[in-house]
């Protein structure tokens, strides 16, 4: 049975293959580079050096030569000597070769009492014959030059270009294959801490493979919550829709009995506070998910949001703002808010809409004392009731839960202020304010 390679394997084989490749491509370009930029000067510090060199040598072989004869020298020092009066050239030096022919005879002047007369040998072979001063006739020595500059370049520039390119691969391995994807990572983890959708959390399973197990790792847990989120969804809207039936029964059978005033009120009441708390159940469930964003001038939304408070309870202050919205959905959120300042708040309640660099903020104030910063956050809790009391009157905890799950659909945020704050434009003493992008684009 053959064996099949699993995809994974292959991709990080190919993924491999493929940075092998780009850091071979970044070698060939910055040799090229390099070769082109300080090749020349690269020839130039090698003649130098061997000028360096060939002066001492020069020097010695001029002193043997005044006790031994030239052969006895060269067969001694392996040196490569010629006594003739005036070596011939057989083919005129390239411009190259004689640019090195005057680095190497300004060395040698530099360091030996007198200027040697140097001769190229020829055009093929990148050497120089150098005159000698000898007591009895005149004798050359050859020297050999450095290879002109161009392929193969110069093992310094081979070694600076690989150093260079495994440096800018390692940079661009560690940018493309950690770097981005842990950004990316970073991101879906603010999504998902912030509670807004879980599938925008979902992040691709690229990178390094240190990487790829974090992202599929998160991306299993993103899952885990998405579908305990559905379900407990699925559950509150199944028990919403399985209350209504009895509640709508035991309300006509009610209305047959034949009871008291007071009885049949308290009654309705009971009946009043089931239905709310089932359509609390419901409105969490959904949070206005369902319906499209469409774009919506704020301020005239708000105005016709408020417009069935009373003018004198309520004062609207407003700036053109436009911005795409769920405009039923963040309206419930904003007549919550309206009610629960009337009710736990004092007025005059003061709406008001304002921008602010690139957000619009929407700001509910009442002049009441407010929340604390950990009343707010326990608040924001689903089925948490600060009033105990509360439970009695149709309310389950789900208010602020609901506002803040709405306002997470909009990718906004939620958030309270006191009129002790920094500012001196607060027209209340605690307000609810809610945090949008102006003109937003959302898919």
């Amino acid at each position: 049975m053959v064996s099949q390679e699993p995809p994974r394997t292959k991709a990080g084989v190919l993924r491999c293959l493929g940075w092998i490749a780009v850091l071979l491509s970044s070698w060939a370009v910055f040799l090229l580079l390099l070769q082109s930029l300080f090749g020349r000067q690269v020839d130039r510090m090698q003649v130098l050096r061997l000028g360096r060199e060939l002066a001492l040598q020069v020097r010695l072989t001029e002193l043997t030569l005044e006790r031994y004869p030239p052969i006895l020298i060269q067969d001694l020092t392996g040196l490569d000597l010629l006594v003739v009066q005036r070596p011939s050239v057989k083919a005129a030096p390239s411009a190259v070769q004689l640019e090195h022919q005057q680095v190497l005879t300004d060395a040698l002047c530099q360091r030996l009492r007198e200027c040697p007369v140097l001769l190229p040998v020829d055009q093929v072979d990148p050497a120089v014959w150098i005159e000698l001063i000898s007591p009895l006739e005149p004798v050359w020595l050859r020297a050999p030059l450095p290879r002109t500059h161009g392929w193969p370049p110069q093992p310094m520039l081979l070694g600076l270009a690989g150093v260079m390119a495994a440096v800018s691969t390692t940079g661009l391995v560690l940018a493309v294959e950690v770097d981005r994807p842990l950004r990316r990572l970073g991101r879906a983890l603010s999504v998902v801490g912030d509670g807004q959708n879980l599938d925008l959390g979902v992040v691709p399973e690229e990178g390094a493979p240190v990487v790829m197990r974090v992202s599929r790792r998160f991306n299993a847990m993103v899952g885990r919550l998405a579908d305990n989120q559905r379900e407990r969804n699925t559950m509150l809207a199944g028990i919403a829709h399985d209350l209504r039936a009895p509640l709508t029964r035991l309300r006509f059978r009610l209305s047959l009995q034949n009871l008291a005033m007071e009885d049949s009120q308290a009654w309705d009441r009971d009946l009043d506070a089931l239905e709310r708390i089932t359509d609390q159940f419901l409105l969490y469930a959904g949070g206005g998910t369902s319906e499209p964003f469409v774009a919506c001038p704020l301020d005239e939304w708000l105005a016709e949001v408020v417009a069935s408070y009373p003018a004198g309870m309520l004062q609207l202050d407003v700036t053109p703002i436009m911005a795409e919205v769920r405009p039923v959905a963040l309206g419930r959120a904003v007549t919550n808010l309206i009610d629960n300042a009337f009710s736990y708040g004092q007025a005059p309640v003061v709406v008001r809409l304002r921008q602010h660099h690139n957000h619009a903020i929407l700001e509910i104030w009442d002049q009441g004392p407010g929340l604390s910063d950990e009343e707010w956050r326990k608040a924001l809790q689903p089925f948490h009731r600060l009033d105990p009391s509360r439970g009695q009157t149709g309310h389950c905890g789900l208010g602020l839960a609901i506002v803040n799950h709405v306002v997470q659909g909009h990718r906004g945020s939620l958030s309270i202020t006191h009129q002790h704050a920094e500012g001196s434009d607060r027209p209340g003493q605690f307000a609810v304010v809610i945090t949008l992008e102006a003109n937003m684009q959302t898919s």
